[in-house]
């Protein structure tokens, strides 16, 4: 995951698509500035997994002060809300202080988001990540993501052009171009992070390899912090993660070990081993979700941010990236936004040998996890696609990427 239309057919556009439970994208930058002249009578409510001290938390909040900023509209901001019924109180609890909008920002509170959601019809509930706005049907539930994949694929180029260096310096061989990777879960949503940023660095570096390694928390600095210090006692000379600390970016700097961060750069803590960071920019969506909240509009059921609408984000480099990186990265950038590259396309990775001609998702997630949506589209992996929710669902385990463990 900019259209320059008007307010009107973007609102009519989102009516549209959300009536018949599609991905939307963004509304343009025109309107959500001509909504933040007005005054709107509404008080937006957030639940937070954890507080600033987690870089995914911290990057909703930044970006949920910001909106409501702009707005005009007072912000009201619950953190540590585990995921569980402490998500449906939360909720409760914003509702009848008066919030007629309520976001949450981890997977695993949706559940509880949509029990408030039929306990309060006339309050517009929405929620990242989640999987299950567009089979529920609730005309005032609604999920958000945005196309990071993209932006995953980009930090990936960053880090094959580090590669490149290393091997073109002799620190290591082409063979030796190993990424380790610390995850949280082995849910689709980091497996599509994983996969895109390898295919980005191997787009550039064609000998490189991956690792992963699971923690089974969202956030656990100890965990993540040996996680990677494990990645690179395994030979992994270049280290990423989808987990919400420092451990992992405090565990390469110690190692002299180069690094690629999400939510937000590391280069004050790690300023010799930080390369670049990826990130979702959540303030577009809430600055046009919270005005049509407001205005009594029509929300997608599933909203998808995308690099033309600034909601995925790769703006700052390390002090120590390979030369040419950035004009890399920004010549991928706009061939992706011109459709000329495919994050997962298929001519570009095998499965057990094979290239991938079909495929059918859990895209209506069930609890038997069943492929329901052919994703194959134009030769390329459909994530997030028009029609399909904004979730990822890219789940494949593709040649070159080595699991350490699939415990979580």
């Amino acid at each position: 995951m900019k259209k320059l239309v008007s307010l009107l057919l973007a609102t009519v556009m989102t009516a549209s698509l959300c009536a018949c439970g599609a991905a939307a994208p963004a509304a343009d930058s025109a309107a959500s500035d001509a909504s933040s002249s007005e005054k709107l009578d509404i008080k937006a409510g957030f639940i937070c997994l954890h507080d600033e001290n987690s870089t995914y938390d911290l990057n909703f909040i930044t970006a949920a002060k910001a909106a409501c900023e702009k707005l005009g509209v007072e912000a009201v901001i619950k953190t540590n809300i585990p995921e569980g019924q402490e998500c449906y109180d939360a909720a409760c609890e914003l509702a009848d202080q008066g919030c007629g909008y309520i976001f949450a920002d981890s997977f695993g509170h949706e559940d509880y988001m949509i029990e408030a959601a039929k306990e309060y019809p006339d309050i517009q509930f929405c929620h990242a990540t989640g999987t299950k706005a567009h089979t529920e049907n609730l005309p005032n539930f609604h999920n958000a993501f945005a196309s990071i994949y993209q932006g995953r694929y980009l930090s990936g180029i960053a880090a094959g052009m580090k590669l490149n260096e290393m091997i073109e310096a002799g620190k290591i061989k082409p063979e030796e171009a190993k990424i380790g990777y610390v995850g949280a879960f082995t849910y689709a949503e980091v497996i599509s992070g994983y996969t895109s940023y390898f295919l980005g660095a191997r787009s550039v570096c064609p000998t490189a390899t991956m690792e992963v390694t699971f923690t089974g928390s969202w956030y656990d600095e100890t965990a993540e912090k040996e996680g990677a210090t494990k990645l690179i006692s395994d030979g992994c000379v270049l280290v990423s993660q989808h987990a919400d600390s420092m451990g992992a970016p405090t565990a390469c700097e110690n190692a002299g070990v180069p690094n690629s961060s999400y939510n937000g750069p590391t280069d004050s803590a790690c300023p010799e081993t930080y390369i670049s960071y990826c990130k979702i920019d959540w303030t577009p969506y809430f600055t046009d979700s919270i005005t049509k909240a407001a205005k009594k509009e029509a929300i997608p059921a599933d909203y998808v941010g995308t690099l033309e609408t600034g909601s995925v984000v790769i703006d700052h480099f390390g002090k120590n990236i390979a030369k040419g990186t950035e004009e890399a990265v920004e010549a991928a950038k706009a061939d992706l936004i011109a459709g000329k590259i495919h994050v997962f396309d298929t001519k570009t990775f095998t499965v057990e040998g094979k290239e991938l001609t079909t495929y059918m998702a859990d895209v209506d997630t069930d609890a038997n996890y069943e492929g329901d949506h052919e994703v194959i589209k134009d030769g390329y992996f459909n994530e997030s696609g028009d029609g399909l929710r904004s979730a990822p669902y890219f789940d494949l385990q593709i040649d070159g990427i080595t699991l350490l463990d699939t415990a979580f």
